[in-house]
């Protein structure tokens, strides 16, 4: 199903996820490309909007290659390829230092998205998250993994195909 733009299929998986309206739900946008999304998801079910800071850990020599994702909080959270590690022979001290790259880049991010604001407690409530892809499903499964708090039965993964825009 071809969408026009990011907004466009916001609202056409805001129409599929209609029924969680009633849910209390909580939607929750992997930058940058999920948030215009998940607006628009976030504003059809009258559900508070929060973000879930993620980085893939990219290959040194490859970046674009995911050798796994971490994700922000109190103690952040990595999620390992360990497959694509093994495979690309990257040692653990290249792993160790894209991570703390990446975790300094969640923070600065953090800072200038969300200052100071509260964070939204998605406990108890059907959590929405919403990314504009999937690739390897590094970056979801972190997040999802960050969410653990959150009952598993209580967790819709809303994705798009690869975007024009």
């Amino acid at each position: 199903m071809p969408f026009r733009n990011r907004a466009d299929a916001g609202r056409r998986l805001a129409a599929a996820l209609a029924g969680y309206k009633n849910e209390r739900p909580v939607v929750l946008a992997l930058p940058r490309g999920g948030v215009p999304v998940a607006a628009e998801i976030a504003a059809a079910l009258n559900a508070p909007l929060d973000l879930v800071l993620v980085r893939k850990l990219g290959v040194p020599v490859q970046p674009e290659l995911a050798m796994g994702a971490v994700v922000d909080g109190s103690s952040p959270i990595i999620v390992r390829n360990e497959d694509v590690i093994r495979l690309t022979g990257v040692s653990e001290e290249e792993v160790q230092a894209v991570c703390a790259e990446e975790l300094a880049e969640i923070e600065r991010r953090r800072q200038r998205y969300l200052g100071t604001r509260a964070r939204v407690d998605p406990a108890g409530r059907v959590a929405i998250v919403v990314d504009d892809g999937i690739a390897t499903g590094a970056t979801t499964r972190a997040a999802l993994r960050a969410h653990f708090g959150v009952d598993r039965d209580a967790i819709v993964r809303a994705a798009l195909g690869a975007l024009g825009t």
